[in-house]
């Protein structure tokens, strides 16, 4: 739900091991949460556990859709100087 505290996710994915950080994602410009969220887990095992047991699954009237995250690369800025 948009009305998801960090906190919640903290307790929700806190069921399979150390959540080190929840950050829910907020729109710069309205300032209301863009509807996701990351959460980084301790553990490996733990973070594979709360993926395999979250996914699809119904909290606070939404569906979650739980995977890992993948680092997007940083885009390289070229300077051209004459």
């Amino acid at each position: 739900s948009y009305n998801t505290s960090e906190e919640d996710l903290r307790d929700l994915f806190a069921q399979y091991g150390t959540v080190l950080s929840a950050n829910i994602i907020i729109d710069r410009e309205t300032r209301r949460p863009k509807g996701f969220a990351f959460v980084e887990m301790e553990e490996d095992s733990a973070a594979d556990a709360a993926i395999s047991q979250l996914d699809g699954t119904d909290f606070g009237g939404r569906n979650l859709r739980v995977n890992e995250a993948i680092a997007k690369p940083r885009p390289t800025h070229n300077n051209y100087r004459n």
